[in-house]
């Protein structure tokens, strides 16, 4: 029998790596003792999407590609595409700093990855850029919008995008206001007093996922707690109607960059901050683990931690109770 399981297994993988489309996808549950590295090589921000049988993974800059992307029918097994997502620029933006994707799904069938990437008018400092999927392929490519999504380029930038479908069908997009770029220095250049802001926003947008509904509003903020910034947000609303907000803090280079979270009835808050980290430094072995985003229905994680090659993506389940969410 263990024959025949190694035997079923080698030709999944086999039938897999051929692009071979099979009728339900194979799940496979993690062994107990929390997350896995899923992919060893560099692969800092991930994001995922799943529009099909196929879940689809985005990193940021990495190996020449502007946007990483990679593949997988598990959720544990994944495989690094030899292409770049991002197919070409904005006249905004410069060539290099291609940060945190997000990619969600439309109605229509076609797909928007948000990304964070160098403006011109600032070097050194960022703007949320959107680019439209040229056909229904989730791998790309992306070809961006002339305009930027979002800059608040007099704040420091913006960053970390994330898009959310909510309940009622309404469409946002979550992304941090980048404060710290313009601080005081220190700890990734804010932790010189006095200390700039680096909140969160919250801004809806139409149907097509980037035309913007309204002004931003601002649903969290860094503390005493967080050190100079918070970033990478990620937004979820649970099976008992409690918006999630991920999220990390402290600086990415640090042993405190960990994965957070804070809870609300209201997609527009007031969001309360749980008081222990969702995963940090030690927690299985890992070493700063961060830029988390959560399946919509609240099971799954992948986010990147410390490893050789730099920054690892990781993937794990996860459970939500109430207001509390764990690692599992």
């Amino acid at each position: 029998m263990r024959k025949l399981l190694q035997l079923c297994s080698s030709l999944l993988t086999v039938s897999f790596t051929i692009n071979t489309v099979f009728a339900a996808p194979f799940l496979v549950r993690f062994p107990q003792g929390g997350p896995s590295q899923v992919i060893a090589d560099d692969f800092p921000d991930p994001a995922f999407v799943k529009p099909g049988l196929l879940w689809y993974a985005f990193g940021s800059n990495a190996y020449g590609r502007r946007i990483q992307v990679a593949k997988s029918l598990d959720f544990k097994h994944w495989d690094v595409l030899d292409t770049d997502a991002l197919a070409s620029l904005a006249p905004w933006e410069t060539e290099v700093d291609h940060w945190a994707p997000d990619v969600i799904e439309r109605d229509d069938g076609r797909l928007v990855m948000y990304y964070s990437g160098e403006a011109k008018a600032f070097i050194r400092h960022h703007c949320v850029g959107a680019a439209i999927s040229e056909g229904r392929d989730p791998a790309g490519p992306y070809h961006p919008l002339e305009q930027p999504f979002a800059c608040h380029l007099d704040k420091g930038g913006a960053i970390d995008p994330a898009g959310f479908l909510d309940q009622d069908k309404s469409r946002w997009v979550v992304y941090k206001v980048d404060g710290n770029s313009v601080g005081n220095g220190g700890d990734c250049n804010n932790a010189i007093h006095p200390l700039v802001a680096t909140p969160i926003y919250l801004q809806k947008v139409e149907g097509d996922g980037v035309t913007k509904v309204g002004e931003p509003i601002a649903i969290l903020d860094r503390d005493e707690t967080a050190g100079p910034l918070v970033e990478a947000p990620s937004l979820i609303l649970s099976p008992e109607g409690v918006y999630f907000l991920f999220y990390s803090t402290h600086c990415y280079t640090s042993p405190k960059y960990d994965v957070r979270y804070a809870t609300s009835r209201s997609i527009t808050g007031p969001y309360v901050k749980a008081k222990e980290s969702l995963i940090k430094t030690g927690d299985f072995g890992l070493t700063s683990p961060g830029g988390a985003t959560v399946a919509g229905d609240g099971k799954r994680i992948l986010f990147h931690a410390n490893c050789p090659a730099g920054r690892c993506m990781y993937a794990s389940d996860l459970d939500l109770q109430g207001e509390t969410a764990r690692i599992v």
